[in-house]
């Protein structure tokens, strides 16, 4: 654990990694633009800089959490960003989902700087976060992953090394699309079950028993909407932003996704009717709503 380890992105998933790095042995520098969450860090041992260069200026290994694509290409890239401070044999690794064809000018940026680079974004929610329990999804030389799994599994129990760097955000994408798209139909399933005044018990009794079933409307639906918990977990906004990426990647690799399409068009309408920051289970409740139909809820007993 002799690696100095920077971590830049205090949010609701990366302050709970950064904590466990901290907290398992690691000597971590923080910055995030909140000075709360940096505050937070601080009281449990961690390193304050003042920004990107400074995480940069002591750190062997650079990890960054972002919201979005412009965040991570500011921080790592810009004038006063990460990479133009880091030494030479240093590693950045980017932990955002962003654009991939910004994870392969990054990748660049870094290798013309003598450094490494891993995209490394994460499965599962914040709460798994918090337990270290992430899922990782790591684009990395052998070398570099071999490098940076210690810091993964500080901050995770299940780490895929995908391939080359560049192949975790894509693998990424891959599975949010999935996961995304399973919220647009669940939602537009299970309303039109309550429009048509089924059970909503037997319903969900015959669709588990057959191919219709998926993960989201057996697992994370049952424990979330449909028990009427809507606190995010990974928003509505997100799941639009992500589509977003997801279209723009597709079109890039010249694959049509015209299902994108449409369910970011879904996502869009829910945002518009004020549910952006609630779970991405909640497209259900959207849709009822707007046309006055009873919400999907399973019988409490």
């Amino acid at each position: 654990m002799s690696e100095r380890v920077g971590f830049i992105g205090l949010g609701n998933m990366g302050r709970p990694m950064a904590s466990n790095l901290q907290r398992k042995g690691f000597a971590v520098t923080v910055f995030d633009v909140n000075p709360a969450a940096v505050g937070e860090l601080s009281r449990i041992g961690a390193a304050a800089a003042a920004d990107g260069r400074g995480v940069a200026a002591v750190s062997d290994v650079v990890i960054t959490m972002l919201p979005d694509s412009a965040s991570v290409e500011a921080v790592l890239l810009g004038d006063q960003g990460v990479l133009p401070g880091m030494a030479s044999g240093s590693l950045v690794m980017d932990m955002s989902t962003v654009d991939p064809l910004l994870t392969d000018r990054l990748a660049a940026a870094a290798a013309a700087k003598g450094c490494a680079f891993v995209d490394a974004p994460v499965g599962r929610l914040a709460s798994h976060a918090a337990r270290g329990e992430s899922l990782f999804m790591v684009g990395a030389a052998a070398e570099d992953f071999t490098r940076v799994k210690p810091l993964l599994d500080a901050m995770g129990t299940t780490i895929h090394h995908c391939g080359a760097a560049g192949t975790g955000i894509r693998t990424k994408l891959v599975n949010n699309y999935l996961a995304i798209v399973s919220c647009a139909f669940n939602a537009e399933a299970l309303a039109l079950s309550q429009r048509f005044g089924l059970s909503l018990e037997k319903t969900l009794a015959v669709v588990h028993g057959t191919t219709a079933t998926n993960g989201q409307l057996k697992m994370a639906w049952a424990s979330k909407v449909l028990k009427g918990d809507t606190d995010p977990g990974f928003t509505i906004d997100l799941a639009h932003k992500d589509l977003t990426l997801i279209a723009g990647a597709a079109q890039a690799a010249g694959v049509p996704v015209p299902i994108a399409d449409v369910a970011r068009a879904s996502f869009n309408a829910a945002r518009q009717d004020g549910y952006g920051s609630r779970d991405f289970s909640a497209m259900v409740d959207a849709l009822c709503d707007r046309l006055h139909i009873t919400r999907a809820r399973l019988t409490t007993e």
